[in-house]
C-alpha cells in the first residue's frame, strides 16, 4: 500500500512537470495569443460594470440648455424690438385679422393683395388716418406687421422644440423642468396678448375721430409680459453658464445684492413706463428739455378726473412719469456704481457695473434727444432698444452678485 501511494505521488509530479515543460517551450506568438484571450475573456466579463454610464443632466447638459436660453432671450429681443419699429410706422394694425397657420403665407397675386387692402379700408385707422393710402404704402406697412408676427411664430418654435427635445433627453431638473413649462406657457400667453391689444386698436368708437391706436394698457401689458420672458430667460441662462463667485458674506456685500435688485427693478419699471409713453403719443407733447413748456411742473399735469386717471390716460403726466423714472434709474445706478468702488469685487462683476453704468448714461441721451427731435423714427428705434440693453446689463449685475447654491 505505500508503495503504491509512493508510485501514484510520483506519476502526478512527473505529469505536472511535464505540462509545465510543454507550456514553456510554446513559442511566443502562441503565449501572446493566450494572454489575449484571458484579457478579452475578462473584458467581456466585466464590461457592464468597468466604464459607468455619464448621469444626465450634467455640467455639459446645462452649457447646452443654457446656450439655449440665451438664445432664446436673444429672439425676445429681436420681437421687441421690431415691434417697437412696427408701431413707430403705424404698421400694427394692417392685419385685421389672426390666424395661426393660415396668416403664415402673405398675399402673393394683385388679387389677394386687394381683397387684404379692401378688409383692411374698412377699419378706423384707413378711414380716419390714411384714407388716401395707396396699395404699395398699404403692402409696407402689411408686411412690417407680418415680419413681426412671423418673428413671434419663431420664438415660439425656438422654445418649445428644443424643450421637447431636451426634456426627452433627460437634460433637464425638476426644478428647470417647471421652469422651462412656465416659459413655454407664457410664449403662447404672449401670443394671445398681441392679438388682443391689435383687437383694441380696430374697434370701431361711435363719433369719435380720434387717431386710432391700440390700446396702451394692452400695449404695455404685451411690452410688460415680453420683458418678462426676456429676464426670465436671461437669468437662466447666464446662471446655468456663469458660475456663481465665491466671496465673502458681509455686510456691505448684502446691502450691495439689495441696491442691484433695487435698481433692477426700477429699470424694469421705467421700461414699462415706456409703453404708456408709447400707447399716448406723448413723445410728441413738451419736446423741451429739461423744463416742460418753460415750466418744471406743467399745469395740465393732474388735468383728468379722478387724479388717478392721468397716470394711465394723460399724455402729460405719462410723459412727466417716464421723465422722472428716467432720471431716477440713472440716480440709481450711479449711487450702485460709486458703492461697488469701495468694494473687492470679481473682476466680471466690476465690467458688468460698469457697463451698466454707461448705457444707463447713453440710454438718458437718447431718450432726451428723441423728445427733442420729436420722435423720429429711427433714434426713437434705438431708444427703444437700448431700454431692452439696459435691463440686460441690469440683470447680468444681479447673476454676478448671486450667493453661492448650498
Amino acid at each position: 500500500m505505500l508503495l503504491s501511494a509512493l508510485r501514484t505521488r510520483i506519476f502526478c509530479g512527473c505529469r505536472s512537470a511535464g505540462k509545465q515543460f510543454q507550456y514553456s517551450n510554446r513559442s511566443p506568438q502562441v503565449r501572446q495569443w493566450l494572454v489575449k484571450r484571458n484579457q478579452s475573456t475578462i473584458t467581456v466579463e466585466s464590461g457592464t460594470t468597468s466604464t459607468p454610464a455619464a448621469t444626465v443632466p450634467n455640467a455639459a447638459t446645462n452649457r447646452i440648455v443654457g446656450r439655449w436660453l440665451l438664445g432664446c432671450s436673444g429672439l425676445v429681443v429681436g420681437a421687441v424690438v421690431l415691434g417697437g419699429v412696427t408701431r413707430l410706422t403705424e404698421s400694427g394694425l394692417s392685419m385685421v385679422d389672426w390666424h395661426l397657420v393660415r396668416e403664415m403665407k402673405p398675399p402673393q397675386t394683385q388679387e389677394e393683395w386687394e381683397a387684404e387692402f379692401s378688409k383692411y379700408q374698412q377699419f378706423p385707422e384707413f378711414k380716419i388716418l390714411n384714407h388716401d393710402m395707396t396699395l404699395p404704402e398699404f403692402k409696407f406697412i402689411f408686411y412690417m406687421e407680418w415680419g413681426h408676427r412671423m418673428w413671434g411664430r419663431l420664438v415660439g418654435l425656438a422654445y418649445i422644440l428644443p424643450t421637447i427635445y431636451f426634456w426627452r433627453k433627460g437634460y433637464f431638473t425638476r426644478s428647470v423642468k417647471g421652469k422651462v413649462l412656465g416659459l413655454c406657457g407664457f410664449v403662447f400667453f404672449q401670443g394671445l396678448l398681441g392679438w388682443y391689444m391689435v383687437k383694441s386698436g380696430l374697434e370701431e368708437k361711435q363719433d369719435s375721430y380720434d387717431i386710432p391706436r391700440v390700446s396702451q394698457y394692452r400695449l404695455s401689458a404685451h411690452l410688460g409680459s415680453a420683458l418678462l420672458l426676456y429676464t426670465a430667460s436671461l437669468w437662466m441662462g447666464l446662471t446655468m453658464l456663469l458660475p456663481a463667485h465665491k466671496m465673502v458674506e458681509s455686510r456691505r456685500l448684502m446691502k450691495l445684492r439689495r441696491f442691484a435688485k433695487g435698481t433692477g427693478g426700477l429699470v424694469f419699471l421705467t421700461a414699462l413706463s415706456g409703453a404708456f409713453v408709447a400707447g399716448l403719443d406723448a413723445g410728441l407733447v413738451y419736446n423741451s428739455f429739461p423744463k416742460m413748456a418753460d415750466k418744471w411742473i406743467p399745469d395740465d399735469l393732474l388735468a383728468f378726473s379722478p387724479t388717478l386717471k392721468n397716470f394711465f390716460e394723460n399724455p402729460t403726466t405719462v410723459q412727466f412719469d417716464h421723465r422722472i423714472l428716467g432720471i431716477s434709474s440713472l440716480a440709481a445706478i450711479t449711487g450702485l456704481y460709486l458703492f461697488s468702488r469701495r468694494m473687492l469685487l470679481p473682476r466680471r462683476a466690476k465690467i458688468a457695473i460698469s457697463l451698466l453704468t454707461a448705457m444707463a448714461y447713453t440710454q438718458v441721451a437718447l431718450g432726451i434727444s428723441t423728445l427733442l427731435l420729436y420722435v423720429p423714427t429711427p433714434l426713437a428705434a434705438t431708444h427703444q432698444s437700448g431700454s431692452v440693453a439696459l435691463l440686460t446689463f441690469a440683470i447680468w449685475v444681479l447673476a454676478e452678485l448671486r450667493r453661492m447654491p448650498k
